[in-house]
């Protein structure tokens, strides 16, 4: 079975009649779950329209992952279409000025590819895939962060943000060193896979470092979308 064209979209909407920046929220790999609703339900009380989709539809949840992954690696299929058209969806929208995407986890390596296929004004990239220099040349401004205790994406972190150095790409990236991978999901679910994995990405909430990424990722968005 294949992701459908048109995945399923959850809408958060802020208080007031408009018109409002629009976010598109990219979930982790555990879908889009009540932790991903949370932040979505945080940027739209800050006064942005937000669609949530659930990328991983259409089959087996293993073989939804590997193929949304796959995509990531790529830069481009079935996943990320229907990502952009997402965005394209949420652009079109009356009340909505201008968009931006956010993503965590694996959420954050599609936020990283649609902000170099120029979709959108401003990204933020959370402990997500990086990509080459020859594609981040091309990327809109980007806002987030990495773990420096995930030993899988730290690293990778702290290249990109020399990279985005290097090539001139306005950021606002930062490494917490005390914080691991997922460290803005305070209801990050420990299955199997996240108690495995803890030891080499020391998967857990960081409240210094999640409350910390907030007000540079809404200073940043709100910079780059107008003031919400």
């Amino acid at each position: 079975m294949a992701l459908p064209s048109e995945p399923p979209v959850e809408f958060f909407e802020p208080e007031g009649a408009g018109p409002h920046p629009g976010v598109v929220v990219v979930h982790e790999s555990y879908g889009l779950n009540d932790d991903i609703r949370r932040i979505a339900r945080r940027f739209a009380d800050n006064g942005y329209v937000v669609a949530a989709p659930d990328l991983l539809t259409g089959g087996p949840k293993l073989v939804c992952v590997m193929r949304a992954m796959r995509d990531i690696r790529n830069g481009h299929g079935p996943a990320v279409d229907a990502l952009e058209g997402v965005i394209d969806g949420l652009a079109a929208r009356d009340d909505v000025t201008a968009v931006g995407v956010a993503g965590f986890c694996m959420g954050g390596g599609f936020a990283l590819v649609v902000a170099c296929r120029e979709k959108v004004r401003v990204a933020g990239v959370y402990y997500g895939e990086v990509r080459k220099g020859e594609e981040l040349s091309r990327a809109c401004p980007i806002v987030g962060g990495y773990g420096g205790k995930d030993r899988m994406f730290g690293g990778k972190g702290r290249k990109l943000i020399q990279t985005l150095d290097e090539l001139g790409v306005e950021h606002d990236m930062r490494v917490y060193d005390d914080a691991g991978h997922s460290y803005m999901s305070e209801g990050a679910p420990f299955d199997t896979l996240a108690r495995a994995s803890r030891p080499l990405m020391h998967v857990e909430y960081n409240e210094r470092a999640a409350e910390d990424s907030w007000p540079r990722m809404l200073t940043f968005f709100g910079r780059h979308l107008g003031a919400a």
